[in-house]
């Protein structure tokens, strides 16, 4: 059966929101078990198994919106997704019958909801998405003030295992600030950066006050996590938010 967590967020009784591990499908090898993209190379059916596992389990109104992710910062209408999946990192719904969803294996995806439980939405927030601003356009599609928004962080790389390079702490640092403190110097004279640590100060400075989540280690929990950056090879995790 599907497994999955359960945002840790007070949002009202009609937000329903899950974040999903690896564990509980049909793929096999470095697919196994609850591979949710179908776009990494395992089997079409035992993708489209897994989907199907997943709306079950969770009881969802409607198959998900997938996207095809680009690392960008376009945000579509989950209400009115095509057939296809459209080129977009973020989606919204205003009401019940739709799912927002993105999906992970390093990247972070950020959950959100009004505090009035009135629409929801989802963002797939790599760095590159992150630096580009797609928890602003994403914001900006819910069409309320920011501080009635409550987000989620959920399950992405952690700081020790995120390595990256100059261009990426100088494309946070001309951000912000404050983004300086998400960053420390490895023994490579690389950057180990914190993405739970940049979002939080991106959704600060865009005025979400109610942060929730974080603090999951993708890269070292192989058990629940799928992990681009440990098995180039691998599966993708969703994270969906939907309206009763």
């Amino acid at each position: 059966m599907a497994e999955w967590i359960t945002p840790d967020w007070p949002a009202p009784p009609q937000v329903k929101a899950a974040a999903t591990l690896r564990t509980g499908g049909v793929s096999e090898g470095a697919f196994s078990s609850l591979n949710l993209g179908s776009h990494v190379g395992d089997e079409p059916a035992a993708v489209l198994e897994n989907r199907r596992l997943l709306r079950a389990a969770l009881r969802l109104p409607a198959e998900p919106a997938w996207l095809n992710q680009v690392h960008g910062i376009q945000v579509v209408d989950a209400n009115a997704a095509p057939p296809a999946p459209p080129a977009a990192d973020a989606s919204t719904a205003f009401g019940p019958g739709a799912v927002c969803v993105v999906m992970t294996a390093d990247c972070l995806p950020v959950l959100f909801c009004d505090r009035q439980g009135t629409r929801v939405g989802a963002a797939h927030a790599g760095w590159r998405g992150l630096a580009g601003g797609v928890l602003g356009a994403t914001i900006k599609a819910l069409g309320v003030p920011p501080a009635q928004l409550l987000a989620w962080l959920g399950p992405a790389i952690e700081q020790n295992a995120f390595e990256v390079g100059e261009e990426v702490h100088e494309a946070f640092s001309k951000l912000a600030a404050e983004n300086a403190a998400a960053f420390k110097v490895n023994a490579r004279g690389r950057w180990q950066a914190d993405l739970y640590q940049l979002a939080r100060n991106e959704l600060a400075r865009l005025g979400v006050t109610a942060v929730y989540g974080g603090g999951f280690e993708c890269f070292a929990d192989n058990k629940r996590f799928f992990s681009y950056r440990r098995a180039s090879r691998t599966g993708r995790m969703a994270s969906l938010a939907w309206l009763s």
